[in-house]
């Protein structure tokens, strides 16, 4: 790919095409890669190469920049892929899952949805909480907390757990254990965009 490369990124994210009515052209891709929705309209994502590696890249969605209708077309499309497992509740990871989790839950005709927390808030249990990466990996320290007065919404409870990317797989499985040690059962996971394969070496 050479030097690194991006261009504004303003304009993306803020709606969806029609695929019959726009055409990104074969592969490869330079600048932005044609995201097709089930229904057939397209979700023109940004490429970003890797500083520290030039020679890879990944299609980027930042949903804390995309509008709302395109939130909600996307949190109404996991919710359809998800419809098949029936759950008592949804849960959602920070920061960006929980806005898709809430888009979720109302689609599957639940009134709430559960947030886990990237912060600890002087009330939380640390015993309510998980390392998001082993204690020696680079970027450690990280752990998502349960606020204690949810714990009844989730024990005992079949769950699905929403995040808004996977990519290496440590936030998703990070979720799934704690979720399995407050004595939930996930039945699904579901995210917005999968980010290459390496999150399969943790989640299979």
């Amino acid at each position: 790919m050479g030097a690194h490369f991006t261009e504004g990124t303003t304009g993306y994210w803020q709606r969806l095409v029609d695929a019959s009515a726009h055409h990104p052209g074969p592969a490869p891709w330079r600048l932005a890669y044609p995201a097709r929705l089930p229904d057939g309209r397209l979700l023109m994502l940004p490429i970003r190469q890797f500083v520290d590696e030039p020679d890879r890249a990944v299609a980027s969605l930042l949903l804390e920049q995309a509008a709302l209708d395109v939130m909600q077309a996307l949190g109404a499309t996991l919710a359809a892929q998800l419809e098949r497992y029936p759950a008592d509740a949804v849960v959602g990871l920070p920061p960006t899952g929980l806005p898709i989790a809430a888009i979720v839950a109302r689609e599957l005709g639940h009134a709430r949805y559960i947030p886990v927390d990237g912060t600890r808030r002087f009330w939380y249990d640390e015993a309510l909480s998980m390392p998001v990466l082993p204690a020696a990996a680079p970027g450690a320290g990280k752990r998502l907390y349960l606020d204690p007065n949810l714990l009844p919404l989730v024990a005992g409870k079949r769950v699905i757990l929403v995040d808004d990317i996977v990519r290496t797989g440590s936030t998703l499985e990070a979720g799934w254990e704690l979720l399995e040690l407050l004595g939930a059962k996930v039945v699904a996971c579901g995210v917005v965009l999968r980010q290459g394969r390496r999150w399969m070496e943790k989640l299979g």
